[in-house]
């Protein structure tokens, strides 16, 4: 029996920590020498990706089948729900926060907050513009990327392409998590 638990200690202790680091560091700026892309479309952007590759971090380390889900609010941010699959525990691990835009709101550059007022920094700097079915979002700094796309495999070619454009970036390629989203067994 799978089991959503939605506000897991461990979930909840990690995000805690990973944003606590995120604000001490500045948490919502673009990292030097990247550009969040343009003419960005929010209702677009908006329904479910799936987590294709990451940096490590404390918050996902040992998540697989990754999800992350975002909806318009009648308020004006973005929900946010982060989603994945423990297999240490067998249980779904879940995230919900909220997301503001930094700036204009055709720049992909936001502000996201899964506790009160502590907000980090998600940019995209690459998308598909032309069907939204995939993307590379940076964090405040170059510790942290993610490949998403809007099912759950990317071709290789593609894949091969984002992370050479990450490698050109200046992240850390070598580190990268390759997410599993095949269900166990």
């Amino acid at each position: 029996m799978s089991a959503v638990r939605s506000t897991s200690l461990r979930l909840v202790r990690s995000c805690l920590a990973g944003v606590l680091a995120l604000w001490l560091w500045g948490c919502t700026g673009v990292p030097d020498g990247l550009t969040p892309v343009g003419d960005f479309q929010v209702q677009r952007y908006l329904g479910t990706w799936y987590e294709i590759a990451r940096l490590d971090h404390s918050f996902e380390r040992g998540l697989s089948r990754v999800t992350a889900t975002y909806e318009q609010r009648d308020d004006g941010t973005i929900g946010v729900v982060n989603r994945g699959f423990d297999a240490a525990t067998g249980e779904w691990e879940e995230a919900a926060g909220k997301a503001r835009f930094a700036g204009a709101e055709d720049v992909a550059s936001l502000e996201v907050s899964f506790f009160g007022p502590f907000y980090g920094g998600y940019h995209v700097i690459v998308l598909d513009h032309e069907d939204y079915a995939y993307a590379m979002v940076s964090g405040p700094s170059r510790d942290y990327l993610w490949i998403l796309a809007r099912r759950p495999e990317l071709s290789q070619d593609v894949l091969d392409a984002l992370v050479a454009k990450a490698s050109q970036f200046g992240f850390p390629t070598r580190d990268l998590i390759f997410v599993e989203h095949a269900p166990a067994g």
